[in-house]
């Protein structure tokens, strides 16, 4: 594909590419003894079938511009814009996000063609011609991180793609023809199309500056062209003049609508190439210019492809790894590069960005982070930051307390300055609270304190809406749990709301706040309410205190009363009448979220030891845990899309499942767990369709990235990661504390599929008996020894004294 694009920008045709390539072989000696870099291994291909919701195209480790090819827009299963099972691409936008199952951005897409025709709608999958799109094939198609190219077959024109922080380039390398375009579409957008009117201008014979109203935001921006304009227009495609019959408008300088776009033609030369670079801002027309000014201030695509290859390359190499094979090496390498591309800013070159305010702020030293899905990414993706990214936790706490500010109340999950609870849980506190106890604090460390407390002990007041408020609220402080004849998703709102009490617990202990302590230290306890001894399970319950009775053999139905009273119930509440273990079922009527009873027991991440203690013994919890694994997978009905990368009934292609292998260390039988990790691990695989699910901005790959180096936090705000089984015979964290020099270093003698088990362990020399690690020790830098055998180690990190600690431990 390389090859290809150079002989297109000399004019060479592939006719020749035979003979040259035989030449450009026997020249060539490569050596065998040359050392892959980490940029090397990582396939941006990964995850980008089925629906990982992953896209190819280049972006930057937190960089605002994800700029990619959209094959489609229509539909959940493209999420991301792209499908590899596709053969047609709509053209290239600017915006994507990172394997999320919400359906938004596609902002700005641009689409070079060559017909006589101008078409301006894309056309669909099934009849391509019938519009601008083209077909193309996956041999004419290359990604690496901060680059992508493909070849446009309709078309026989060359694209390529890099970008910086906020800008994007192209590169279209065009055949002889008098009837050369480039298109720029701002109707375009994945997903549905919000209220409002874009804009767009030309300034010159090489600009065109104007706006984007998507889902979530304005997006303005500016595009400069290497060549000067031939012909120009723009098009209305909600218009059809009735003279003409359609909505082109040629030589207007400027268009308005909701569905408008801009054509540029050109006459070109064989292997002429055309560049255009793209500023993007969320705040302004100049500050896309500024942003573009100052990122790309020349035209060498070259130059800017190479620097995005060593950002990425730097970033990557802040883990090394070395022992595993090369399909080993990609699927790592890939599950840290797309860790780090998930994560972005909004914030322009000069620190201003949009407030959840409406108003412009300047971010005083820091990069602005608009967007936490904090239900998928407490759990590994931002606890991986404060190991191999932590010049970026501070700023991501910092945007989080401007937020706060501005809007007045706490968030959840959220995206830009579009806020709704959607998700269960108030999960901002475990990503606040687990960067506090890893000591980073440089942010408004009290205030945002009094929010994460306020948010938990009341509700918002107006002009806020109730449901900015933790659901169900009013029924959890004073029953200790969430009805489900009252609230959606009863179960996972107490279980998951304990949780985040507990870590307002640690950080109230850190700052001397004895009463609050204690207070949310009790609060912590409330997953007992749900806990049913008889079946084992955390089972939905009434307002009047009974269970949910049980569906037997009958399936469950839907019921629904007015509801009234406490907050985050409003309206008509309907819900599934009986309980059934292995029923997900639909919202708004679930009892738990994306999972069922089987998967929901074990959402105890802060008191494990507690939960065993439920169960009566640690063999009552291992069995129940070995059940999990070993029974069918299959759920009642409807079936859910996200019950995928299953074993059993654990899901590793839905959050709520990703901790619950590292379990048996609490039970004193780490070798499960090593056996189990190693289970799932196996379900990364190479190649497009090798994400078992919804990567979820990161939590799917960073998952991955930390359970290959040998460890999980299993309960983030407790600085205390669990010992799995390392994949790699050499694992390295470069730390940037307490000194650049500093390393974390991983070794696994031995280690094979065969030797997954662990023998005996040392740390700094000293015999580590313990399956745990504290977040110090690794950030102290070291070296923690494994030797790893075939066969289970039945004493290691068995006595009480090793399982790791949680509010309690049980007695034998």
């Amino acid at each position: 594909m390389k090859i290809r694009l150079i002989l297109y920008r000399y004019g060479i045709r592939p006719l020749f590419l035979p003979a040259l390539l035989f030449m450009t072989l026997w020249f060539i000696t490569p050596s065998c003894n040359t050392r892959k870099e980490p940029v090397e291994y990582v396939d941006p291909f990964i995850g980008t079938d089925f629906f990982a919701h992953m896209f190819p195209g280049p972006g930057l480790p937190f960089g605002m511009v994800h700029l990619s090819p959209d094959t489609d827009t229509r539909g959940w299963t493209y999420a991301s814009g792209y499908q590899y099972a596709d053969n047609s691409i709509m053209g290239f936008s600017h915006t994507h996000y990172s394997g999320v199952g919400m359906v938004a951005k596609g902002d700005l897409l641009f689409m070079p063609t060559v017909d006589q025709k101008l078409r301006i709608t894309p056309g669909s999958v099934e009849n391509p011609g019938e519009g601008y799109r083209s077909r193309f094939d996956h041999q004419d198609e290359t990604a690496s991180p901060g680059y992508y190219a493909v070849h446009l077959k309709d078309y026989d024109i060359g694209v390529e793609l890099t970008v910086t922080k906020r800008a994007g380039m192209h590169r279209y390398t065009f055949p002889e023809s008098n009837d050369a375009h480039i298109l720029i579409d701002l109707g375009h957008i994945i997903g549905d199309p919000p209220p409002g009117n874009s804009h767009l201008e030309f300034v010159n014979d090489h600009t065109i500056q104007g706006y984007k109203v998507s889902q979530e935001a304005t997006l303005y921006f500016v595009a400069r062209f290497s060549k000067p304009f031939a012909a120009y227009g723009t098009w209305d495609a909600n218009y059809a003049a009735p003279e003409s019959g359609n909505g082109l408008f040629p030589y207007k300088s400027a268009e308005t609508g909701s569905n408008i776009g801009a054509f540029i033609n050109y006459t070109t030369r064989a292997g002429e190439a055309v560049l255009v670079k793209v500023g993007l801002s969320y705040l302004s027309v100049e500050g896309a210019r500024n942003n573009l000014k100052a990122e790309i201030p020349g035209w060498d695509f070259d130059r800017v492809k190479a620097a995005a290859r060593e950002t990425w390359n730097r970033e990557l190499k802040k883990v090394t790894v070395s022992g595993g094979s090369g399909d080993q090496m990609q699927v790592f390498y890939t599950a840290l590069y797309h860790s780090l591309l998930a994560q972005m800013i909004s914030s322009d070159v000069d620190g201003k960005y949009m407030g959840m305010d409406g108003e412009v702020h300047v971010a005083e030293g820091f990069d602005f982070f608009p967007t936490f899905f904090c239900w998928d990414t407490y759990r590994s993706e931002h606890p991986l930051m404060t190991l191999v990214e932590p010049e970026h936790v501070n700023d991501m706490i910092k945007s989080i307390v401007s937020k706060t500010k501005h809007y007045g109340w706490l968030p959840a999950q959220h995206h830009r300055n579009v806020f709704g609870q959607g998700m269960v849980g108030d999960h901002l506190v475990p990503v606040i609270v687990d960067a506090y106890m890893k000591g980073f604090r440089d942010y408004d460390v009290a205030f945002i304190y009094e929010a994460m407390r306020r948010k938990a002990t009341g509700t918002p007041s107006p002009p806020l809406p109730e449901e900015a408020g933790r659901s169900g609220i009013g029924y959890y402080m004073e029953l200790g749990y969430v009805p489900v004849d009252k609230v959606a998703e009863s179960v996972p709102n107490t279980l998951e709301l304990a949780y985040d009490d507990w870590c307002i617990a640690q950080m109230a202990k850190e700052l001397g706040r004895e009463s609050d302590h204690q207070l949310f230290m009790q609060r912590a306890q409330n997953y007992r309410n749900l806990f049913d001894p008889v079946t084992h399970f955390m089972r939905p319950r009434n307002l009047d205190g009974s269970w949910l009775r049980s569906c037997g053999n009958r399936p469950a139905r839907i019921v629904s009363e007015g509801t009234q009273g406490k907050q985050g119930s409003q309206g008509k509440h309907a819900w599934y009448d009986c309980f059934d273990p292995l029923l997900v079922g639909r919202r708004p009527f679930r009892y738990y979220t994306e999972s069922n009873a089987w998967q929901y027991i074990w959402s105890v991440q802060h008191d494990i030891n507690g939960l065993i203690g439920l169960f009566g013994s640690p063999s009552a919890f291992v069995t129940k845990l070995d059940s999990l694994f070993e029974m069918s997978p299959g759920i009642s009905g409807p079936k859910y899309v996200g019950v995928v990368g299953t074993i059993g009934q654990y899901v590793q292609g839905n959050q709520p499942s990703h901790h619950v292998a590292y379990l048996y260390n609490y039970a004193g039988m780490p070798w499960k767990t090593q056996e189990r990790v190693r289970q799932v691990m196996e379900l990364y695989r190479t190649g497009p369709g090798g994400l078992c699910g919804n990567e979820d901005m990161g939590s799917l790959s960073s998952w991955y990235v930390l359970s290959a180096m040998g460890f999980y936090p299993v309960a983030p705000g407790q600085n205390v990661y669990i010992i799995g089984s390392p994949l790699f015979e050499k694992a390295t964290l470069q730390l940037n504390s307490p000194c650049e020099e500093c390393r974390f270093t991983i070794k696994a003698n031995h280690v094979s599929p065969v030797n997954k088990y662990i023998q005996s362990a040392t740390l700094n020399g000293e015999p580590l008996e313990r399956s745990w690690l504290t977040h110090r020790e690794i950030v102290s830098g070291g070296t923690l020894v494994f030797e790893m055998g075939p066969g289970p180690n039945l004493k290691w990190g068995s006595n009480e004294t090793d399982i790791p600690p949680s509010i309690k431990r049980f007695k034998k």
